[in-house]
């Protein structure tokens, strides 16, 4: 078991290709903090708040990012895989070039987020917000509705995503 950091005011701080795996940073500040490089695999970010923090490069693998604030943040070049991000605020994130595989969007807020050639395999449903996110991805993404579960890709994703306010292109091609 990792640190245990929840409700620590860590704003402002510079954490650049730090160890925080494991570590339990429930509630805690971390606004504009640079965390470049960093490993959080299987942190717990629950409701903290990470709005304009720096994470590229971050490893976020098997994280729990649940109810957290990621508006601005900058995710450049992340790891996402197996995190839980559900009713997580993603407004104005930047998300270029990060992966996200087995991440569990559902009920979070992506308005105006950017991606570009974004690995994009995640559940969202139908309260997942998409107003004014732009960019390409790689999908297919699961989308869970009351009929159950159902993956969509290609255009099909495209056309859900524009019909929820997004701009965004499905590539062809790599996984």
């Amino acid at each position: 078991m990792g640190l245990d950091l929840s409700g620590a005011d860590l704003s402002g701080g510079a954490f650049q290709e730090s160890w925080f795996t494991d570590t339990k940073l429930v509630r805690t500040k971390l606004i504009g903090a640079d965390l470049y490089r960093s490993d959080a695999e299987g942190a717990d970010f629950s409701g903290a708040d990470l709005t304009r923090a720096s994470l590229v490069r971050v490893n976020f693998d098997d994280a729990v990012l649940r109810g957290a604030n990621l508006d601005g943040a900058d995710l450049v070049k992340a790891s996402l895989y197996g995190v839980d991000a559900s009713a997580a605020s993603m407004r104005g994130t930047r998300l270029m070039g990060a992966s996200l595989i087995d991440v569990n969007l559902c009920g979070s807020d992506l308005s105006q987020s950017v991606v570009r050639e974004n690995t994009f395999k995640v559940t969202v449903d139908e309260t997942t917000k998409f107003t004014g996110m732009s960019g390409t991805v790689f999908g297919p993404v699961q989308l869970t509705d009351r009929t159950g579960q159902h993956e969509i890709g290609g255009t099909e994703l495209e056309r859900w995503l524009r019909e929820r306010g997004g701009d965004v292109s499905v590539l062809r091609g790599r996984v």
